[in-house]
This record gives C-alpha cells, structure tokens and sequence, in this order.
C-alpha cells in the first residue's frame, strides 16, 4: 500500500469508519421492490436524512409518465416511486455525477425477505449487494470527502432513482439532465465479479412489447375464417430469434394472450428484449423488428403495434471511458486493490449516463454475488475496502488527477 499523506491518511479513515454494515442492514430491512410503492417511499424518506448529512440541496423528483402494455393489450400508465437528487457546489469547476438506485427486484410478497450470515463476514440478504450497500458506500465516501480540502474545486450531484431494476423509464430523463456538463461520473452497482472485478463495456437493452390483433371464430365450424393472432405471435418470435447473431441477442420472453379451445384467439401480446453490442447493432436490431412484423401482419393477415424502445443504449469502452478507468485502477493499487474489469451483456443507468458523453465507472458498489436471486449476498470487508477506494478517487478528481487537458485537445468540455 501506498505511503499516503496525513490528509489522504485522514480521508482513508474517514471513509473506512463510516457505519456502513449498519446503514446497509438497516436499509435492506425495508422492502423496496420496483412496484412497492409504499416500501419506495419509506425508503427515500430514510436516504433523505441519511444524505442530509451532506451540504447542498436535496429534493424528492415525482416520476416522469411511464406506459406499459398490459395482458390485454391496452396501454395504460404505471406508477413508480419518487427519485432522490442532492445537488453540492453547483457552482464548482469540477462537477461530477453519483448514482444508485434505492429499488430492489424483490417485491413485498416474494418469500426472500431476511437477512442471515452465511458465514462470518458474508451477509445473505435482499437488497445488500444490489445496491443497498453500494449506496452506503457512496454516502461513506462522500461524508469523507466533505472533510478534506477537496471541497474547494468539487461539486457534485447525487441522484439515487426508484425504477433502475425495471429500465428507468420514469427516471431516463432526470440522469440526463444530471449528467450534462459533468467530467465524470460513478455508479455504485455492485462488482462484476465478487473478486472485485469491474464492468467495463456493457450491451444496451430493448425491451418490446408487440400487440397482434387478429379475428376470432369458431374453431370447429368456421375456423378459416379467423386469424389466429397467438399463431402469429409465435411466428413474430421464431423470426425475430432466428433474425438475431452476431451483433445482438434476443430473447422473446412472453406471449400473453389466447383463448379457449374452441376459439381462434385474436388477441396476443409478445414481450421481447434485444441487447445490442453497439449502437450500428442496435439501428439492426430495430430493422430486424420492423422487416419482421411487416412480414408477418402479411402473412398471417393480422395487425401488429410496436409499445416500446431501447431504453439503455450499448456503453462502449472509449478513450474518455479508459482514462477513468485507468484513474480508478490506480487508487485501487495505491490501496493494495487489483482492479480490473471485463465486458457484460448486463445494463444499469451506466448505460444511459455514458450515452451523454460522459466516463462513468458503473461498479464502484460492494463484492458481492448471486444479485437478483435469494442466495444474494454481500463481502462486508468490502464496505470499508470500496469507500475508501471511491473517496480516493474523488480527491484525486478533485486534485486534477483527471486528464482534463487531454479532453480539452479533444474538443470534450467538463
């Protein structure tokens, strides 16, 4: 480890000593799944005063306007929970970007509610690794940082959102508008790996729902004079699988719909998802959706309405995205970490705040595994390990450690 100065040795310690095991077991106590309203809004009211600590301004946003399609093919809105935004020194010269997100994947009546040690220092539980312990260390980091003289040339924003387990649909917006100007930014999804491994470069995501109207009959008596929209459906979705490769994957999920037996279904609604490696693969994608719902309204003479989009665009690992990486690599060696990262097919609010031209290191969170599952579970040596990492780099940011000369060459404003 590195031979640091008495105010970095200070900043060390401030971030290591923060009650972080406490805040995150305390926080993954309350079930804040996606669609728990009532759970989201007990939790934004817990990080309200937990982040208060913090100077600056900070604000609950109401969610912006959502649609989804329901099983009968109807498009109505859906609720979700308010957003958290804390804004610090908006008048600084360095400005960055930290998100987290307070929802879960697990909603009030899933069966996987308690916390248990699997074994010393590894903590089983919802919500510990994904991301309850990521915003715990984001919050150590940043009370750290508040201490030193870093506060001189720093500013930054915090937005924490209620929907980034189901795409951030109702909070896309409010990142962008966070995210213009920033030099950099942090999420604080937990590890890749539980080694410690970084998420480098990640595929986007599209998530579709297609509504196929057809005409009923009966199937014993007239059954040629309907179109079968379940039959089209299944057809939509062997093309569009069959359409997919090298440059994406995709996967139809669910065909709701049908009808009884003796009835031609003309109702069906196909749930698909694409993940796209990059942003020419994801025009593909797109043209791969349109050629085959053309086809198949032809061929099964039925109508077809596309509801839905690519709401995380494809997070390439470019020069901007190295240089922050290489920054964070760094703190970790300084530290004793070896810091390396891998490409993922998985997606997060990373992908959508590096779609504004903004580096951001998207698995600044907790080592941990088994995420989105009841076997989750949380390193506590990493709560100390991570925060100390994070307020390292955030010094060194603010210390200029960052190649902003480099950006300006490029044409890139902070």
């Amino acid at each position: 480890m590195t031979d640091f100065s008495s105010q970095e040795r200070m900043l060390l310690d401030r971030a290591a000593a923060a009650p972080m095991l406490a805040q995150t077991r305390a926080w993954a106590a309350i079930n804040s799944g996606s669609r728990n309203l009532d759970g989201l809004a007990r939790m934004a009211a817990v990080l309200v005063e937990a982040f208060s600590t913090l100077p600056g301004t900070i604000r609950l946003v109401d969610p912006a306007p959502v649609e989804s399609v329901s099983p009968d093919g109807r498009v109505q809105a859906i609720e979700h929970g308010r957003h958290l935004h804390l804004s610090v020194r908006p008048e600084a010269p360095i400005r960055l970007l930290l998100t987290g997100h307070m929802d879960t994947v697990f909603p009030i009546d899933h069966p996987f509610q308690q916390q248990r040690w699997l074994e010393p220092g590894i903590l089983n539980g919802p919500g510990v690794a994904d991301m309850k312990g990521g915003i715990a260390v984001m919050l150590a980091a940043l009370n750290a940082i508040e201490g030193s003289d870093a506060i001189a040339t720093l500013g930054y924003d915090v937005v924490i959102n209620s929907d980034e387990e189901v795409g951030s649909l109702s909070s896309a917006a409010l990142l962008r508008e966070m995210a213009a100007g920033r030099l950099a930014a942090f999420t604080y999804e937990p590890s890749a790996l539980p080694d410690g491994t970084l998420a480098g470069a990640r595929a986007g995501s599209g998530n579709f729902s297609i509504i196929v109207t057809g005409r009923s009959a009966h199937a014993g008596r007239n059954p040629d004079d309907g179109r079968n929209a379940l039959l089209a459906a299944a057809d939509l979705a062997l093309r569009l699988k069959a359409g997919s490769g090298a440059g994406f994957s995709c996967n139809p999920a669910k065909i709701d719909g049908g009808s009884p037996n003796n009835v031609v279904p003309d109702h069906a609604v196909l749930r698909v998802n694409f993940r796209p490696r990059t942003p020419q693969d994801e025009i593909a994608a797109r043209a791969l959706i349109d050629r085959s719902m053309v086809d198949v309204a032809r061929d099964h003479d039925v109508s077809l309405h596309l509801h839905g989009s690519f709401g995380r665009p494809p997070k390439p690992m470019d020069a901007k995205a190295q240089a922050l990486f290489g920054l964070v690599r760094q703190c970790g060696a300084e530290l004793g970490l070896d810091i390396g990262w891998r490409d993922t097919g998985g997606v997060c609010d990373g992908n959508n705040i590096a779609a504004c031209g903004v580096p951001v290191v998207d698995t600044m969170g907790v080592r941990g595994g088994s995420i989105h599952s009841d076997a989750e579970f949380l390193l506590t040596d990493s709560l100390p390990e991570r925060a100390q990492l994070s307020a390292l780099a955030l010094w060194r940011i603010a210390r200029g450690r960052f190649d902003l000369d480099r950006y300006k060459k490029e044409g890139i404003t902070a």
